[in-house]
């Protein structure tokens, strides 16, 4: 909602409620004025002026330059007309103006639509105005003229100031929304190019000749791209094209993270449907001879797109754990029904990965840790954990809300 609607309804009402004040003065003063009917005359015009009119003040859009010079009009000849039906006396007595304190709400329309510059020049138009209709520097006259002048001036200055601040977060909230997309973009090359290329090198090392020179090239490929989808922040090193990740075993641990992906693992199957979905079903196809997969007996249901995020970070979990823990490593998938949460635990028996590891492959471009998992949690108001001990293994423990899911549907954009 724009800062402004509020400042705008507050005018209109002040201006309605001012009105009926100023026709009461004129009213209960009816009789002591000089030239009554003129008075009389310069209020009906004034409030006929007001009922074709007051919607103007509603929103900036209907709120025009004319219409506040026109506006600032009947306030200044209000004021300029008050000597020709009043009384000398009561004017050096301190009588108000025929427009009263209406004037006010002519000034803070300037301030509200051009912020201080504006009300500056239409208050002291009304100073003007109020000095010549008293004809001396009275200190009543200099005090709301001050008044008027300090209040409109402010009030100008902070509607600029919320309409920056107002721009600025429109601009952090499209810059968050295009980050995201990037991110959910950025999840889905790594799930499934990127872990191609890398297949696509290690395969064309391994049988030599052409196959070898087409498995270079998608290793260079494979580094161009994760450091595009990275942001461009870290330019990998032209060899790690070809490295080959080493067998899981003694010294394997310390190239944990940084090692390429295994082949891509089975296509997490997709819930049927949008409603309540059972991460069960869709977490017992990555059970097998190398996977232990433990379940409630109750079925543990969350949001369609949410499991459907919540299998494809346990997908990765095992993919990081085929690399880095070597063939022999087993792993084991215990599902957790929580009151306000599902937690899944992806644990395995593997090398473990030393500490600071983590953060040094997401500076290197490697998104796994990064954006398959964390990335896919922290979207669904989760959390990913790691616990890893060098030599005893790792362990993953995703934690997702119940009740959440992405924005826009299946594995689109997410909820922050």
């Amino acid at each position: 909602m724009s800062v402004e609607l509020p400042l705008w309804r507050a005018l209109t009402g002040y201006r309605i409620l001012t009105l009926v004040y100023a026709l009461c003065l004129v009213g209960l003063s009816y009789q002591k004025y000089e030239h009554p009917l003129g008075a009389a005359a310069y209020m009906g015009a004034l409030t006929v002026w007001m009922v074709l009119t007051w919607r103007r003040t509603t929103s900036a859009e209907r709120c025009t330059r004319h219409f506040l010079l026109a506006d600032l009009g009947f306030a200044v000849g209000g004021i300029l007309l008050t000597p020709l039906v009043d009384t000398h006396a009561r004017i050096m007595d301190g009588a108000p103006t025929l427009p009263s304190i209406w004037t006010a709400g002519a000034v803070l329309g300037f301030a509200i639509k051009g912020g201080w510059r504006w009300a500056a020049v239409a208050s002291s138009a009304v100073a003007v105005a109020n000095l010549v209709e008293r004809q001396e520097l009275a200190r009543d006259t200099v005090h709301n003229v001050v008044l008027v002048w300090v209040a409109s001036v402010a009030i100008g200055y902070v509607v600029e100031v919320a309409r920056a601040s107002e721009r600025t977060l429109a601009r952090a909230l499209q810059i968050e929304a295009a980050t995201r997309e990037r991110e959910r973009l950025a999840r889905d090359i790594h799930d499934s190019v990127l872990q191609v290329l890398a297949m696509v090198q290690r395969r064309g090392a391994a049988i030599g000749g052409e196959a070898a020179e087409l498995g270079r090239m998608a290793g260079e490929q494979e580094v161009a791209l994760r450091t595009l989808v990275a942001g461009g922040l870290v330019s990998p090193p032209r060899a790690a094209a070809a490295t080959v990740p080493h067998p899981a075993g003694e010294g394997a641990a310390d190239d944990a993270v940084a090692a390429a992906p295994a082949a891509p693992a089975a296509p997490v199957p997709e819930p049927a449907g949008d409603g309540p979905c059972d991460v069960r079903a869709l977490l017992a196809p990555f059970a097998g001879a190398g996977v232990t997969f433990s379940e409630p007996g109750a079925p543990v249901e969350l949001p369609a797109a949410a499991a459907a995020e919540l299998a494809a970070a346990v997908s990765a979990a095992l993919d990081n754990v085929r690399v880095h823990a070597g063939d022999g490593a087993r792993a084991w998938i215990l599902v957790e029904d929580e009151p306000r949460a599902v937690i899944v635990t992806v644990r395995d028996d593997g090398p473990g990965i030393p500490e600071g590891r983590l953060a040094d492959a997401e500076r290197e471009g490697r998104l796994g840790v990064a954006l398959s998992i964390r990335g896919r949690l922290r979207d669904l108001g989760g959390a990913a954990e790691w616990v890893s001990v060098p030599g005893q293994g790792t362990e993953v423990e995703l934690t997702v809300p119940k009740g959440t899911a992405p924005e826009g549907g299946r594995r689109g954009k997410a909820r922050a």
